[in-house]
């Protein structure tokens, strides 16, 4: 690794040493023939603001979306064009923003060549049908139109690919983008809601580049163990943005859409910031807080007040010790906007007797990850679960004895449900973890109690949402019927 990479970039590492709280980074496995961007290209770039999918349909109480899934090049480094893949351009894609109760067709063309290809609603709750699992395989050239009514809260959701033994690969080169749902709720509350002045999308990723500006996906022994982690750090696809924020309230929607790394998120200059939304959606309170752990595929929304800078200072966004992006202060915000003493009201799921209590442990490591000593067979239903049925998940991330005795984290994702966290470690969850969850991070060691109601039917995927342990068969699948 050449020692201006080093310097670029130290203290940007994967966290399977750490624990949940009060986290210890490492820096990332060496990657052969990699290159971060130089140092002269820090800073220099404005952060791409995705644009929102045009709904096609104008009747009301309806929208209808195109997406295509294509091959595409895009410039990582000055003056490089990088292989890459996109929705609807050249890496990453449109935000889609629906409303709560909206019927919503999604017409998805697969044009990545020979290549079979899905489109998941992560976090969204739709039939096994719609959900875009392995089983909803798009062939090349193929269009897949799934349709679905929008029946949960406001929240802010992404979507992915998932072909079986792709994911990983498909993510990494560019597939994915958020998918907003709005209620009465979110546009009653006086926040920040003008998406791309004061409500912004933050997707943060790691990615390797080769010394030749290609993408790097090369599986290795380390990868094979711990997941795809690269050295350099991107924002919406881009190396150390900046974008310029009004001097006032700001909303960042945050998703780590990185393929296994766990990010350790903090503002400059000791600031603080108020989470008022997790996975599902809005907290029922603001949590003031001055860090957050993102396990791949988690999500949060946070308000940070920049009122008290004046115009043209700097405030950053850093994992740990790395800078991730530049905010600019510019001129005052044209409203004002409050930190809500009340967000909303979340109904408590309360296990009724004789509910049913399944248990989950992962194992393993390399090609064995394993979830109860079994790996993922399409032509094999794991778990049966009764439609409308609410029932206790217990996740175990058990300790596999490496390194000391600390072994790999573990992000647990069910499909088409969301779930409440009952208990972690035996202990009431924290405060921003007491709202609507979709992936919840297990560190070596971790229990963790959920429930949940299955109100959709269907076939649907559970697995860790380290993208290479998912394609090396760390899943399983379970049917609502």
């Amino acid at each position: 690794m050449k020692s201006s990479k080093k310097k670029l970039l130290i203290g940007f590492g994967i966290a399977f040493v750490a624990l949940l709280s009060g986290c210890s980074f490492n820096q990332a496995p060496d990657q052969d023939k990699v290159s971060s961007p130089p140092p002269e290209q820090k800073g220099k770039n404005a952060l791409p603001i995705p644009p929102l999918l045009e709904d096609k349909n104008p009747a009301d109480d309806v929208a209808e979306f195109y997406l295509k899934a294509q091959k595409s090049t895009k410039s990582f480094l000055d003056g490089v064009e990088t292989e890459s893949y996109g929705y609807n351009g050249d890496y990453l894609g449109p935000v889609i923003q629906v409303q709560k109760g909206e019927q919503v067709k999604v017409h998805i063309k697969n044009e990545l060549g020979d290549e079979e290809t899905t489109v998941h609603w992560h976090g969204l709750e739709v039939p096994g049908s719609a959900d875009g699992g392995p089983h909803n395989a798009i062939k090349p050239n193929e269009i897949f139109s799934p349709s679905f009514t929008i029946t949960q809260p406001a929240a802010t959701l992404w979507y992915h690919p998932h072909p079986l033994h792709k994911t990983g690969e498909q993510v990494y080169k560019g597939l994915a983008g958020l998918f907003y749902i709005e209620d009465e709720v979110s546009n009653r509350l006086n926040i920040p809601k003008s998406y791309g002045e004061n409500d912004f999308p933050i997707v943060i990723q790691d990615r390797n580049l080769r010394e030749d500006g290609q993408l790097s996906y090369d599986l290795n022994m380390m990868s094979l163990m711990h997941g795809m982690h690269g050295d350099t750090p991107l924002v919406n696809g881009v190396f150390d943005p900046y974008l310029e924020v009004p001097q006032g309230k700001v909303r960042l929607r945050l998703l780590n859409g990185s393929n296994a790394r766990i990010f350790q998120l903090k503002l400059s200059k000791d600031n603080h910031f108020w989470q008022i939304a997790s996975d599902g959606g809005f907290l029922e309170k603001p949590v003031k807080m001055d860090q957050i752990v993102l396990g791949p595929a988690e999500r949060a929304e946070m308000i940070v007040d920049f009122s008290q800078y004046k115009q043209g200072d700097k405030v950053q966004l850093f994992d740990q010790d790395v800078r991730l992006m530049n905010f600019i202060i510019g001129t005052p915000e044209k409203e004002k906007f409050e930190i809500p003493d009340q967000l909303t009201t979340i109904e408590k799921i309360n296990p009724p007797s004789g509910t049913v209590t399944r248990t989950f442990a992962f194992q393993g490591m390399g090609n064995s990850v394993n979830i109860n000593g079994k790996q993922m067979d399409m032509n094999r239903i794991d778990e049966e679960v009764q439609l409308n049925a609410t029932e206790i998940w217990e996740i175990t991330n058990i300790d596999n004895g490496m390194m000391g005795g600390m072994g790999m984290p573990h992000p647990f994702h069910p499909h088409g449900v969301q779930f409440q966290i009952l208990e972690r470690n035996g202990k009431e969850p924290p405060e921003n973890e007491q709202g609507w969850k979709d992936t919840i991070l297990l560190m070596p060691g971790d229990k963790v109690k959920t429930i949940a109601t299955f109100k959709k039917d269907g076939v649907f995927m559970y697995h860790c949402h380290i993208l290479e342990h998912e394609d090396a068969g760390m899943m399983g699948q379970f049917e609502v019927n």
